[in-house]
């Protein structure tokens, strides 16, 4: 593997450094992608250039593709996730519990069944891993780029590209794409307002070009809010830099650095108990620490009842206090915490009008940590506080941590060469990942205020449950042949890429780990694509297309094979078996005038199908059992259409439908039923989507409205829980000064996020699913919030 990592690199450097030939620089034509992207005026910053279409509805592409671009990104409010851009899309599924879809804890984005760790997710090329909250071979979106500078959103609902680098797209892949330097000195930038104390600024200095078709720019993002129930904030620094050479007809070299510092203090998780008895707007009492210590004493109090142990706050009872039903009510705090560098740099080599070599390298370094205030686990004498003083009581809380550090490295190169109606592609990509995951607990008194902070990386540690260290090892291959007939009316594309993971864990350190160490591969050296595109008239098109993909394992302590007990991963080890999709979708594009819709049907057949159950609490951290329950059965349909109705007013709606239910129950190794899912519907996947926007824009006026059906979600694996349907409405409303004086360029904008007040549930599965039950897993969705931002370019 290494050796391919030497040779992925290689062929880079020497692209890089290595002159080209003086017949490859007269012939070189140059690309596209620098003229078409360039900005050639500076909008201030996050506004909406007008007449854009809300959606790009990808003709041409023999798969399901369709792309979000700048502009829709800037009618959100400032600062929102680019995820919130494309919950319009048909067959997407997006949940977030804060109004920016920013807060990760609750995150979770799916496409057509498929949660968040079986999609692809990219940035300019280079891969994010699965983007689930504590990620273990990536980052998250909100982190990875600034909102502002995303230039385009793509998602392929059913299969990504591919040459796509990841090895968890099962069921379709979401790749970011960030804006080119503007071509004229600009300095752009942007500062909003809002409920619960929300601060977002945003500033952007553009080198236009500087001679030689050198320039750049960066800029720097900061969002600080207070929580919408509770107590607590979550803030965000971020820089990005990026930096093009134009070469002419020889191509181009680019180079970005991302920074971002993201800490946040939790919301509570809740079950449908909780929300009977305290009600949505349940959460944390991080402002009352001497009530937490009191609801852990009588918790402990009940145990030492039963175990017959003397406790030194027994005079407390076993009472809780009046209002708390359980010890999970409400714990005292919880945080998250990640600090991230991802840097990269590209080179787009025209070796001569038909061949082209294109390599990006690129590093990653994480650090972060989870954690949560719990009852669960007391502080005994002699453990140490922040600053290495001994802590001389015993307390009912500890502080207990996950902590994470990612070092990554890899490679992408892709080869193309065109000849007549011919163009193939040839590509690689190798990643190197180390990370390391510890669980530690820290000391808490019995005061009257905390001695640690949530929102601080902890030291001095009074013990490690686990510590390990886990390499994965990525290589990864594709062919492809692209064919265009008949005067480009038909498209044939068809090839197929191979796959070889290594996953390895061992523990470090003296640690009462019953955690799984060795080493475990996955392998598929061909997983075929092919797809057709026909024009059957200027304005219609069909397609089709078939795909099939496995998922890696991933190696963890929280998730995949190495998360159970030695003895547990001894006997899975040559028994488990890669989740693996095959789908196949066709459907319809057409476009006449101002009017543009497209349909497509879908089916996927998904086997090996993992299920991880949760064990007990979120907060007590017990590692959840996996079983594979075989196969998963999906089809569906997916609708949608833009309408110009003039040259103001521009209208989008999408209609899906998705029918995913589990094909086998739940069965011992000796064949014994464990859970009856056959037939059952597959958690957190509704059944019915429908979303709409209207955008009008004229005379500098920018107004938005959008709303988003969703239909009921399971959060137990036998469907007798589910939380209900609901409608979400967003509305935006701006004014851009034309015209001389100081007031030019100047850009205002109201918006309102969940415009009706809706009370619901907006994200299940939080600490993840039960086979049957209640369960603390679900995160209340914020209610009506205001903002006020103003953008100003010059």
């Amino acid at each position: 593997m290494r050796i391919a990592l030497r040779l992925l690199t290689g062929i880079a450097l020497a692209a890089i450094i290595t002159p080209l030939s003086a017949e490859a620089q007269e012939n070189s034509v140059a690309g596209p992608v620098m003229a078409a992207t360039n900005d050639t005026s500076p909008e201030p910053a996050g506004t909406a250039p007008p007449g854009d279409d809300i959606v790009v509805l990808g003709f041409g592409q023999s798969r399901q593709v369709q792309s979000v671009n700048a502009a829709d990104i800037a009618r959100l409010t400032p600062g929102s996730s680019p995820l919130k851009a494309i919950e319009k899309l048909p067959g997407v599924n997006f949940q977030a519990a804060d109004p920016f879809g920013a807060y990760e804890w609750a995150v979770r984005i799916s496409l057509r069944g498929f949660n968040q760790n079986q999609l692809g997710f990219t940035l300019d090329g280079v891969p994010l891993g699965d983007m689930s909250y504590g990620n273990v071979n990536g980052l998250h979106i909100s982190r990875a780029i600034i909102s502002e500078n995303v230039a385009r959103t793509e998602v392929a609902q059913g299969a990504g590209a591919l040459g796509t680098a990841s090895t968890s797209n099962l069921g379709g892949t979401i790749e970011f794409f960030s804006a080119m330097p503007h071509a004229t000195p600009a300095i752009t930038g942007s500062g909003t307002y809002g409920s619960d104390n929300t601060y977002r600024a945003y500033a952007r200095l553009d080198s236009g070009d500087i001679g030689h078709g050198l320039s750049g720019y960066v800029s720097y993002g900061y969002l600080t809010t207070d929580k919408w129930k509770g107590y607590g904030t979550q803030r965000q620094h971020q820089a990005n830099a990026k930096i093009v050479e134009d070469l002419g007809p020889l191509g181009s070299i680019s180079g970005f650095f991302n920074f971002s510092d993201r800490r946040e203090q939790d919301y509570q998780d809740l079950s449908y108990d909780i929300i009977a008895r305290r009600g949505l707007r349940d959460d944390n009492i991080a402002n009352d620490y001497p009530l937490a210590l009191r609801i852990a004493k009588v918790y402990q109090n009940q145990v030492a009842a039963v175990s017959k142990a003397a406790l030194p706050w027994a005079g407390v009872g076993t009472t809780f206090p009046t209002g708390f039903g359980t010890v999970d009510d409400a714990y005292y705090d919880a945080g998250g915490l990640r600090r991230d560098y991802l840097g990269g740099v590209t080179f787009d080599a025209h070796l001569t009008p038909a061949l082209a070599l294109k390599t990006t390298t690129y590093y990653h370094q994480n650090e972060g940590q989870g954690s949560w205030i719990t009852p669960y686990s007391p502080t005994s004498v002699g453990a140490l506080n922040q600053d290495g003083s001994v802590i001389t009581a015993p307390s009912p809380l500890g502080f207990r941590t996950t902590e994470y550090s990612i070092k990554r490295f890899g490679g992408i190169g892709t080869l193309s060469y065109e000849t007549g109606a011919n163009r193939i592609e040839l590509g690689g990509w190798y990643e190197n990942n180390d990370f390391t995951q510890a669980r530690r607990f820290y000391g808490m008194t019995d005061s009257a205020t905390p001695n640690r902070d949530t929102l601080a990386f902890q030291r001095n540690a009074y013990a490690t449950q686990w510590d390990g260290k886990y390499n994965t090892e990525t290589l990864q291959y594709h062919v492809e042949d692209t064919l265009r007939l008949f005067d480009d009316r038909l498209t044939v594309n068809g090839g197929w890429k191979g796959v070889y993971v290594v996953n390895r864990a061992v523990m470090l350190g003296d640690t009462t780990s019953p955690l799984a160490t060795g080493r475990i591969t996955a392998r598929d050296l061909f997983q075929p694509q092919a797809g057709v595109v026909f024009k059957v008239t200027p304005q219609t098109e069909v397609f089709a297309d078939y795909t099939e993909n496995m998922r890696a394992f991933v190696s963890s302590a929280t998730t995949g094979p190495f998360s159970t007990t030695q003895a547990g991963f001894n006997a899975i080890r040559d028994q488990l078996k890669p989740e693996r999709s095959k789908t196949a979708e066709g459907g319809l594009r057409f476009r006449e005038g101002p009017f543009q819709a497209s349909a497509v049907g879908y089916y996927v057949d998904f086997t090996n199908r993992l299920l991880a159950f949760a064990n007990g609490a979120g907060i007590i951290g017990n590692p959840a059992t996996l079983n594979n329950v075989g196969a998963v059965h999906t089809y569906g349909a997916e609708l949608s259409a833009n309408y110009r109705v003039f040259t103001p007013l521009s209208l989008f709606a999408s209609y899906s439908y998705n029918h995913s239910t589990y094909a086998d129950d739940v069965r011992s190794s000796s064949g014994a039923l464990l859970v009856a899912t056959e037939g059952k519907r597959v958690v957190d996947t509704p059944e019915h989507m429908v979303k709409g926007e209207v955008v009008y824009e004229q005379y500098g006026v920018t107004a938005r409205v959008g709303a988003d059906y969703m239909s009921k979600r399971y959060f137990t694996y036998l469907n007798d829980e589910a939380v209900p349907a609901r409608v979400l409405v967003d509305a935006s409303i701006g004014y851009r000064f034309a015209g001389e004086g100081v007031l030019h360029g100047i850009a205002i904008e109201g918006s309102v996020t969940n415009l009706t007040d809706k009370k619901y549930i907006g994200t299940v599965g939080s600490n993840g699913f039960t086979a049957s039950g209640d369960n603390q897993t679900l995160l209340a969705g914020a209610p009506r919030q205001f903002f006020i931002s103003l953008k100003k370019g010059f």
